[in-house]
């Protein structure tokens, strides 16, 4: 397996940015919300919203339950290598807690 990380620019947010996906190229946009100290994505793909307001949430693989044919073959999962941590939040995320890309390749 090869691991790569989502890099999250806290201060940026709410931002959009490109990302390359597996061989595909994809839009993702990142909010926060500071009442219940969480972050969302939304993912688009040529224009389309494929996702909105997904919640990133802790070993939970993103878009999990409306995958289709249209999503990154990569499974994107919010996880603390070190295993100390319990949730995301605006502290940890991308301090111990990292956007985890898993390809089976």
């Amino acid at each position: 397996m090869n691991f790569e990380y989502i890099e999250i620019e806290k201060e940026l947010i709410p931002y959009r940015f490109e990302i390359e996906l597996g061989v595909e190229l994809f839009e993702m946009e990142i909010n926060y919300n500071l009442v219940h100290d969480f972050f969302t994505v939304d993912l688009h793909k040529d224009d389309e919203v494929l996702v909105y307001g997904e919640k990133i949430t802790y070993e939970v693989p993103l878009f999990e339950e409306v995958f289709d044919s249209r999503f990154p073959g990569p499974t994107i999962i919010p996880i603390d290598e070190s295993g100390q941590e319990q949730r995301v939040t605006f502290e940890n995320l991308n301090v111990t807690v990292f956007l985890r890309l898993v390809n089976d390749l």
